[in-house]
């Protein structure tokens, strides 16, 4: 460095070029400032201090400092540094709009535009800066700059549901093991994912086995971001006592990033759901710690703070229930998760209407997000015992109403309320839907074949002709369906039902009993029963056995002194005779049916799977630990960071 000024002033330089070298920027400092208090506003000695205080990590101090001298500094000498401050204070948007008034970039201003694209999630945007640096840099930083991008990979795999090309990044080091790991998470390959964070471990360990200094504490906190999200994997997997050991492990570790600890507690607490509130409790504030804001992405948050409101609804706290989901309404107004938190609140307070109510407004404003909330809708009109106003929301919901369990589901609904034409309504129109996307599929034809059964359970023939027309065309060779649509014809056609008639097997021709799709069933229930204890293979079968006992020739009767109606046994009063009319078995055969929608089986569970969407929502999916979780910010004047938050 070089600057105006006497002796005293030179030997001062040589004081701040020392201590720089040697990374004693605090001694560095004190000389820059004897520099400026001889010659005021000396440029070089004001970037100087500036370095100092950055490298001391005294950014508003920096930021104060050419705040003050700008005039003097002029915006193109100290950009980084002011750039850096920016980002370090997690001003983003400052820092994104102090680096793109530079006409031309620099390689270290690259790197920061970088991180702050990463930080504000503008994925694409930072992927192509990355890309862009490692192609055209070739210096000792390019592995820091491959681990960034990778993480930059991961993240579009996992919070934008987005399959970037491969880029070909070797993973020779655990940090790009992990992050690599992230993007097959984000792709749903979790046992791969899985096999390769273990690859991270061991990567880890020997890397860290070549330094002495190295504990295995320091071993095992380093390791801790791999572990939980193991555990994470763990978790999706169904495997929770696994994942909530190693999760334990983690947080006993009480690892320094405090991105880290929230999102672990946070997954422990989906964990323990409405069980272990104590336990939850305590991990809940480990998400309020100080700057997890900046570490963690926007969907991990919002994660956060559902689990939050949830907490409050499992251990009563109502108001603070409905204080939180009014604020993540408020944040997210498109968004249904807090409107279900606060139906399952209403619903716990037995407000059911004011629910309902709570549910069609929100359908009203939001009509793009209300699948999940006319669902639950249907739900607490069953759970009312309201049948068909449920069917109507059901069939309101045109990104399901299509769907084969939607169908069976509204079939099975109006059949127990006895509207026989409503659930033929929702077959033809759903034949209707198929004839026109997947005319001849598996899909389509199975609905006709539902829907041709179904019209003849209900003696409905005349409406199932249409049905098994087609059917039978598909395939003429299926007599049964042949035999079902001529005699659904007798009724309406003799004529055409003698024609089709024809097409029926004459008597001469052999059958083959396997093609008959009812009469095969028949058969092979007579055929697969448990043989009888006395069984012998080597013995001629009687042959009078397809015959009543009665009507074979060795039957003698029954055997005397065998009185029919036996009193004493059974219930109380009754004799043998009534307790056989009581068995069911010895009624008529009828098909098994369900509880009826509305009786106590079908009511609304607390307890019920978020996926159905009933009330009230379950935990908010665990929220991951994060790709790029080696990503740290550039240092000035010192080597290239790991990648991590």
């Amino acid at each position: 460095l070089a600057s105006s000024g006497g002796g005293s002033v030179a030997s001062l330089w040589t004081e701040v070029n020392r201590c720089g070298q040697n990374g004693d920027f605090t001694r560095a400092l004190k000389a820059a400032n004897k520099i400026l208090h001889e010659v005021k506003e000396d440029v070089t000695a004001l970037h100087c201090k500036i370095v100092c205080l950055v490298q001391n990590c005294s950014f508003k101090e920096a930021l104060n400092v050419m705040n003050t001298y700008s005039k003097v500094l002029g915006s193109e000498l100290i950009v980084f540094e002011k750039a850096y401050c920016e980002y370090r204070l997690n001003r983003v948007e400052s820092a994104l709009k102090t680096i793109e008034s530079v006409s031309e970039q620099t390689d270290k201003l690259k790197e920061l535009y970088g991180q702050v694209l990463y930080r504000m999630e503008r994925y694409d945007e930072c992927k192509a800066v990355y890309t862009d640096l490692i192609r055209n840099s070739q210096d000792e930083y390019e592995e820091e700059r491959k681990t960034n991008l990778s993480a930059v990979v991961a993240a579009m795999s996992t919070w934008e549901k987005a399959s970037p090309d491969d880029l070909g990044l070797s993973e020779t080091t655990y940090e790009l093991s992990y992050n690599a790991a992230c993007t097959l998470i984000g792709r749903g390959q979790l046992t791969e994912a899985l096999n390769k964070l273990q690859e991270a471990e061991e990567l880890c360990r020997v890397f860290f086995s070549e330094d002495s200094d190295i504990t295995e504490e320091d071993v095992e906190s380093e390791l801790a971001v791999i572990h939980s999200q193991m555990a994470y994997i763990m978790q999706l997997q169904g495997r929770t006592e696994e994942a909530l050991q190693l999760y334990n492990q983690v947080i006993k570790l009480k690892p320094s990033d405090v991105g880290l600890l929230a999102v672990t507690a946070n997954n422990i607490i989906t964990i323990n759901k409405d069980q272990n509130v104590f336990d939850s409790k305590k991990k809940v504030k480990l998400t309020n710690a100080d700057g997890v804001e900046y570490k963690l992405a926007k969907k991990q948050l919002q994660a956060i703070e559902f689990n939050k409101a949830l907490l409050a609804m499992y251990t009563n706290q109502a108001d603070q229930c409905r204080k939180l989901t009014s604020g993540l309404q408020s944040q997210n107004p498109g968004h249904p998760r807090p409107v279900l938190i606060q139906v399952a609140q209403l619903c716990r307070e037995k407000q059911h209407s004011k629910a309902i109510e709570l549910l069609q407004r929100f359908s009203d404003q939001h009509p793009d997000s209300a699948s999940g909330i006319k669902l639950t809708m249907a739900q607490l009109y069953l759970s009312q015992g309201h049948v068909t106003k449920a069917c109507d929301i059901l069939r309101s919901i045109e990104d399901f109403k299509h769907k084969q369990g939607m169908i069976s589901a509204l079939v099975s609904m109006y059949s127990h309320e006895e509207d026989i034409d409503s659930a033929i309504d929702v077959f033809s129109q759903a034949i209707q839907y198929y004839q026109s996307e997947q005319p001849g599929s598996s899909v389509h034809l199975a609905l006709v074949r539902e829907a041709a059964d179904f019209k003849l359970k209900y003696g409905r023939k005349k409406e199932a002709i249409s049905d098994l027309e087609q059917l039978w065309k598909q395939n003429t060779n299926d007599i049964h369906t042949l035999a079902q649509l001529i005699s659904a014809y007798s009724l309406v056609d003799q004529d055409k039902a003698k024609s089709l008639s024809k097409h029926l097997p004459s008597p001469e021709r052999d059958l083959n009993i396997s093609e008959w799709d009812g009469e095969s069933l028949f058969f092979s229930c007579l055929c697969s029963g448990k043989l009888p204890k006395n069984y012998d293979p080597t013995a001629n079968p009687d042959p009078e056995r397809w015959l009543p006992m009665r009507e074979r020739t060795y039957y003698r009767g029954r055997k005397k002194g065998k009185k029919k109606e036996q009193v004493g046994k059974g219930t109380q009063g009754a004799t043998s005779g009534a307790a056989s009319d009581l068995d069911a078995s010895k009624t008529a055969s009828s098909p098994p049916t369900s509880p009826r929608p509305g009786s106590a089986q079908a009511s609304a569970s607390t307890s019920a799977p978020a996926a159905s969407n009933v009330v009230p929502p379950r935990q908010q999916k665990p929220a991951t630990a994060g790709p790029g979780a080696r990503k740290k910010a550039p240092q000035k004047k010192k080597k290239g960071s790991k990648s991590g938050w």
